[in-house]
């Protein structure tokens, strides 16, 4: 059995990443997988939500707001 690049398994998008996420913790909850897939699903739900951060990290950097004298600032961290 080959390996997927890390390339291969980025998602296509943020929300393609969202909706995988969204299957995952659906497989896991339903308690129907083996032990094996369960911990190979949880891995991928991991670099999933890593890369849904990174890309909100990514997009709060270039958002940048307008104070009340118009000046611009960064978007506040949460």
């Amino acid at each position: 059995m080959t390996k997927k690049s890390a390339k291969d398994d980025q998602p296509a998008s943020y929300d393609a990443a969202v909706a995988e996420l969204e299957a995952l913790i659906a497989s896991l909850e339903s308690g129907q997988l083996p032990l094996e897939d369960l911990l190979n699903q949880h891995q991928r739900g991991a670099a999933l939500l890593k890369y849904c951060r990174e890309r909100l990290q990514a997009v709060e950097q270039q958002v940048k707001l307008l104070d009340d004298d118009g000046a611009v600032k960064p978007w506040p961290s949460t």
